[in-house]
C-alpha cells in the first residue's frame, strides 16, 4: 500500500513544465490542506523537471490563497540552469486563483570541505519521551508522531496574562513510518504549531504567509536516517502588528543538521 504522504503529492504531467495534483484530504487543516504538503508538492513538481542527480538545497514557498478541495495545477519554469545551480520558479494554481508561488534551487552537490558549527541539543532518545495524543485534532495532525522534550503546546480558554516562551523542543515522525527523503523533510519544516499559539496560550485565526527551508542533509544522509524521528527545535524573535516569526531546526538523531528552516506568520488579534 502507498503512503499517504506519497499519495498526497501525486502529480500528473499535463504539458510541458505543467503538473496536476489533488488537494489531499488526508492531510486537511483547519482551511485548505497542511502547508507542508503545498511546499513538498511544488518540490516534486521542481524535481521532476530536473530529474538528473540534482538535489534541493533551498525552498521558499509564498502561500496566496488557501486551496479547497479538488484539482490544483503546478506551472514550473527554469530562470537559469547552470552546471552546478539551476533556479526553478513555480506557481500553484486552483480554479483560476494563485493559491502559492514559489522558488527552489537544485544543485548538483560535491564532496568539499565540511564543517558543522550547530551542535544538537541533548535531549532524551525519542523512545523515551511519550507521545502526544491527537486523536480527534486535525487531520493532517494524524499523519504525524509528536514526542515533545519541552514546550508542549496546551491551548487553553482565555489567553496567558503575560506572553510564555515561544521555545519548542520535540521529536517527529511520520505517520505510518515513512523513510525520510526531501519532500518529507520540506513538508516537516511546517509541523510546528504557529509560535504565537504558543506565546499567548490560545487559538486565534494565524497561518504562514511564507516560509523557507535551507537543506543541509544530502539524499544518502536522508536514506540513513530512515523512518527515525527527526529532532525539531523551533523559536521565535518577535510579534508585532499581526506578523511573527519563526525559526526551526530539523536533525537527524545521530547530530547531523538536516534543514534549517525560517517562517513569517500572520495572526489576528
Amino acid at each position: 500500500m502507498s503512503h499517504p504522504f506519497d499519495d498526497a503529492l501525486a502529480l500528473s504531467r499535463d504539458a510541458e513544465g505543467v503538473y496536476r495534483g489533488l488537494a489531499p484530504q488526508a492531510y486537511w487543516n483547519m482551511v485548505g490542506p497542511f502547508g507542508g504538503t503545498t511546499a513538498a508538492a511544488l518540490l516534486r513538481a521542481a524535481l521532476l523537471e530536473h530529474d538528473d542527480a540534482v538535489e534541493p538545497v533551498a525552498l521558499t514557498v509564498n502561500y496566496c490563497a488557501p486551496l479547497v478541495q479538488g484539482a490544483y495545477a503546478i506551472t514550473v519554469r527554469t530562470a537559469r540552469a547552470g552546471r552546478s545551480v539551476r533556479h526553478v520558479s513555480l506557481e500553484m494554481q486552483q480554479e483560476g486563483v494563485i493559491a502559492a508561488t514559489a522558488t527552489a534551487v537544485l544543485a548538483a552537490r560535491r564532496d568539499t570541505f565540511s564543517h558543522q558549527a550547530a551542535q544538537m541539543p541533548d535531549v532524551p532518545a525519542p523512545e523515551q519521551v511519550p507521545a502526544s495524543n491527537v486523536r480527534g485534532w486535525l487531520p493532517w495532525l494524524q499523519r504525524y508522531e509528536f514526542r515533545f522534550v519541552r514546550g508542549e503546546m496546551r491551548p487553553q480558554p482565555q489567553p496567558y496574562d503575560t506572553p510564555r516562551s515561544a521555545h519548542s523542543t520535540l521529536w517527529i515522525a511520520d505517520t505510518p513510518p515513512r523513510a525520510l527523503d526531501h519532500l518529507s523533510l520540506a513538508a516537516l519544516c511546517d509541523v510546528f504549531f504557529v509560535r504565537v499559539f504558543q506565546v499567548r496560550g490560545t487559538l486565534v485565526p494565524a497561518g504562514t504567509v511564507t516560509m523557507t527551508v535551507h537543506f543541509h542533509g544530502t539524499t544518502a544522509e536522508l536514506a540513513e536516517q530512515g523512518s527515525a524521528p527527526v529532532l525539531g527545535v523551533v523559536d521565535a524573535h518577535t510579534f508585532t502588528r499581526n506578523f511573527g516569526d519563526q525559526i526551526a531546526q530539523l536533525w537527524s538523531r545521530n547530530g547531523r543538521l538536516l534543514a534549517t528552516t525560517t517562517q513569517l506568520t500572520w495572526f489576528k488579534e
